[in-house]
């Protein structure tokens, strides 16, 4: 079998042996843990391609150095070291599933290591270009009220696309400045919103949401049907915005939060501060941004220094 062909096989095709039970059992583990649908689907595409490659082979049957090939397959198919690493991670929690149950004695994926992923350095704004996006929003309308109040906190906060349309009315503390944000694996954060966000927000829940609400729908920014928008809607809007400031490059809702959580880093904010604010499980995830400051001060030394 080529090494492809574990990523277009027909998914219609029946997984064979005891896969479907196993995996079933593995999403049904998942969700109990509270883990997110979308990370869920994620992790069942990731175990469906090693059931595929397993073919008749069972899980616990696989070696260390099966689930090596299976990497390593993976890569001769043109997968990102990134994306590699994602699935071994689905793999290795899979594994830690299977040994909580007791159908394996040890875990074979812990002998497997990731391949180390490329330097990322996320698209990050600049404060001006930020300004120049968020007042090219005019709030004449209904939807443009709903939008600049949504990008508003979406800078303010760092909020995640999901974590925007996530949002209800009741998640809201206007006397305190704050809001209640679901995030990842459904935990829960509280975070500051700063004066030109509840500005915004002030205007769109006066005039704005009345305008859109129907029924009894909770969601804070709504359609102009009245519904829950969906992350692409927010995508979408904010390509609209960022085209008509003229400001260059890629700008997504996860730009508004690598440059929300730069610009904190910039202007003194501690790691751990910026960590809790983002809602990252762990340091070395918001550990990026460093890395971000330290391109941007090696710029400068080498524009400014005699002998650099």
């Amino acid at each position: 079998m080529r090494p492809s062909s574990v990523l277009t096989q027909n998914t219609n095709t029946p997984l064979k042996g005891t896969w479907p039970d196993a995996l079933r059992r593995f999403d049904g583990w998942l969700h109990a843990r509270g883990m997110a649908e979308k990370t869920r689907r994620a992790y069942g595409v990731d175990l469906e391609q090693l059931a595929r490659f397993a073919g008749e082979r069972v899980a616990r049957d696989l070696t260390h150095n099966d689930l090596r090939r299976f990497a390593g397959w993976l890569s001769e198919a043109g997968m990102s070291k990134a994306a590699v690493a994602r699935k071994l991670a689905a793999v290795r929690t899979f594994y830690r599933h299977l040994l909580e149950v007791g159908e394996v004695a040890a875990s074979p994926a812990d002998l497997v290591s990731s391949p180390k992923r490329d330097a990322y350095l996320p698209h990050v704004m600049k404060p001006a270009e930020v300004a120049a996006v968020l007042e090219s929003i005019p709030a004449s309308t209904p939807l443009e009220m709903r939008d600049r109040a949504m990008f508003e906190i979406a800078y303010a906060s760092g909020l995640r696309a999901e974590e925007i349309t996530g949002l209800d009315v009741r998640d809201i503390d206007p006397d305190a400045e704050q809001l209640r944000v679901e995030g990842k694996g459904s935990k829960t954060r509280i975070v500051p919103a700063g004066e030109p966000a509840w500005r915004a927000l002030s205007v769109y829940l006066e005039r704005g949401r009345p305008a859109l609400a129907q029924d009894a729908e909770p969601a804070l920014f709504l359609s102009k049907t009245g519904k829950r928008l969906s992350t692409s809607d927010v995508r979408r809007r904010l390509t609209g915005w960022v085209r008509r400031a003229a400001v260059q490059g890629r700008v997504s809702p996860h730009t508004l939060r690598h440059s929300f959580a730069t610009h904190l880093l910039e202007g003194g904010a501690d790691l751990r501060a910026i960590q809790e604010l983002l809602g990252h499980a762990s340091i070395s995830t918001t550990q990026t941004y460093t890395r971000v400051e330290s391109g941007r001060l090696k710029k400068v030394y080498a524009l400014a220094h005699p002998r650099a």
